[in-house]
């Protein structure tokens, strides 16, 4: 099994966006040392608790800062944008590190339409637009552009020894399609919503077509983890997180609370009945625990790589529960 961390550079109350930016840059060279296989930074516009609005320079950062660990995003809101800007973007980030780069593409709208209108100066761009978009994008990326197509002679620097791998993540059978259709790899976002995984993510392998990016279908998914030295602290420290999850859910607050207002806070029934249905996006537990859970996924995804996403308040034990689960696995492959 592969380990990779989806990181949205969440900020902690207390908390500035440059601190949190720095811990992403620490964690990436942290997992790196650990053997992460993949490090993705998230997309999020107009929001006071996740620091990464900008993933193509959080991208450059890390990578520059790293050695050996692929980097990407998870994913660029391609809706929003221009198929060569973009192009371009990761284009450049190749030049600079290349052969490790991953441009992870999402169809979400970033954020309520006042947000949607900001990102594109005002223009309606329909969602729709999507499949042409990731089209087009590839085109520019393998310089494929063919007589016919609106923007043959437009070409896509600077050039590059490589390209980066394209992702697209998604939810559905929708999002599966997409990835098949173009012949990309495919993200499952179990930490959003893990209903109908297996389905979804065999559609993706059934109409997967191949393409000049990728000749066999590859996937993974992300999963919210919290792995401590028990049981007890795991679920002691995932309150923030449980916590977390109800404040972004209420579009109110999106910074990571502390442990002491979460204990302090009275959760009404139906607040303590979201939590626990949100439990479900997550795996949360001991080493042992934890990687069990992963392996069972695994096999009923039929993947071997999880990005693991884990926003909890302490950064330190943050940190930790990465080191546990990876020497959890390193430990199993040695028996």
């Amino acid at each position: 099994m592969k380990l990779s961390v989806l990181d949205q550079s969440p900020i902690s109350k207390g908390e500035t966006a440059s601190e949190a930016l720095q811990h992403s840059i620490e964690l990436a060279r942290f997992t790196e040392d650990l053997g992460y296989f993949r490090y993705w930074v998230a997309e999020h516009h107009s929001t006071n608790g996740l620091a990464s609005s900008s993933p193509e320079i959080l991208i450059g950062q890390i990578a520059q800062a790293t050695n050996t660990i692929r980097v990407g995003s998870g994913g660029v809101l391609l809706p929003q944008y221009s198929p060569l800007k973009v192009a371009e973007n990761f284009r450049m980030l190749e030049n600079f590190h290349p052969g490790r780069i991953d441009l992870g593409l999402g169809r979400s709208p970033g954020g309520g339409k006042k947000t949607r209108l900001a990102l594109t100066d005002g223009i309606e761009k329909p969602l729709s637009s999507f499949s042409r978009q990731v089209k087009e994008l590839q085109k520019f990326l393998f310089h494929s552009m063919e007589k016919g197509d609106s923007y043959f002679g437009v070409t896509a620097r600077p050039d590059s020894s490589y390209q980066p791998e394209v992702w697209i993540l998604g939810l559905t059978e929708r999002g599966a399609k997409h990835a098949a259709l173009h012949g990309t790899g495919f993200t499952f976002g179990h930490f959003i919503n893990p209903d109908h995984a297996a389905g979804t993510l065999e559609t993706y392998r059934e109409k997967f077509k191949p393409s000049l990016a990728r000749r066999q279908p590859e996937a993974n998914a992300c999963v919210f983890v919290v792995c401590a030295d028990t049981e007890e602290e795991a679920e002691e420290i995932a309150k923030s997180q449980d916590m977390w999850l109800l404040q972004v859910e209420k579009g109110l607050e999106t910074r990571v609370p502390s442990l002491e207002e979460v204990n302090q806070y009275s959760f009404t029934e139906i607040e303590k009945e979201k939590i626990r249905n949100n439990r479900r996006r997550c795996i949360i537990g001991d080493p042992v625990s934890v990687v069990d859970q992963l392996q069972r996924l695994a096999h009923e995804y039929r993947i071997d790589e999880f990005l693991l996403i884990t926003n909890i308040i302490d950064f330190a034990k943050k940190k930790h529960s990465y080191y546990l689960v990876a020497n959890e696995l390193m430990k199993r492959s040695r028996s």
